[in-house]
């Protein structure tokens, strides 16, 4: 799973940008305090930064300059600033591409996978997980089966998304639950039950039966 940075000042933004790309199957992490910016993007290990330019204390600007000192992970700056010679200094600077507020979201999306796609190219074959003839494709959080396919939820695909990543172990509800919590998705117990249900529902619908194992008093298994 693609994991993307988003550092922008405006709280409503933010928030929007984080809901946007956790609905399309990123792993997202805001930095929101941004004293040391740079140091904090190089430690979190993402796939790609989204960077606003009118920052408080430093500029998107010199961020941009000091993380491409030490890294090469794609920058997509997103601001309200639309001149082209704020465009033509961010791409001089080391970022990858340029989007202006307010942003087209299917767009924004687009240049977003197009970005991620050329610059890991093995990651993309990577968001796909096969598993027995079972296909879950990451990015469009759909899971295939003898040409049958299915549409997930966000949190029925990172249920499903864990469980394969520990394939042949058995996985307790608390380390499900937490892994959701830590992943932006409201869990509990009672709610672990019905999502793992609904799974069930939609993987028997397209010919998958008795994937997910309950295993009694320990948790479960695929």
């Amino acid at each position: 799973m693609f994991k993307i940075v988003i550092i922008e000042d405006d709280k409503e933004i933010r928030e929007e940008l984080k809901i946007l790309l956790q609905n399309s199957g990123y792993e997202v992490k805001v930095i929101s305090e941004f004293e040391n910016v740079e140091n904090k993007i190089i430690e979190e290990q993402a796939h790609l930064v989204l960077l606003d330019i009118n920052l408080p204390g430093k500029n998107g600007f010199e961020i941009c300059s000091k993380v491409r000192s030490k890294s090469k992970i794609p920058i997509i700056f997103v601001t309200s600033r639309n001149n082209s010679m704020d465009e033509l200094n961010g791409i001089m600077l080391g970022g990858d591409d340029y989007i202006e507020k307010p942003y087209n979201v299917p767009i924004l999306l687009a240049r977003i996978q197009n970005l991620l796609n050329r610059t890991y190219p093995k990651k993309e074959k990577e968001s796909k997980i096969q598993y027995k003839g079972i296909s879950l494709d990451i990015l469009k959080s759909t899971i295939t089966y003898n040409e049958k396919i299915t549409e997930l939820t966000k949190t029925e695909l990172k249920t499903l998304h864990y469980l394969f990543e520990n394939k042949d172990k058995i996985i307790s509800r608390a380390d499900i639950i937490d892994f959701l919590w830590d992943n932006g998705v409201y869990a509990d117990d009672n709610s672990l039950s019905v999502i793992v249900t609904r799974l069930r529902e939609k993987l028997k619908e397209i010919g998958i039966e008795n994937l997910i194992e309950t295993k009694r008093g320990q948790g479960y298994k695929i």
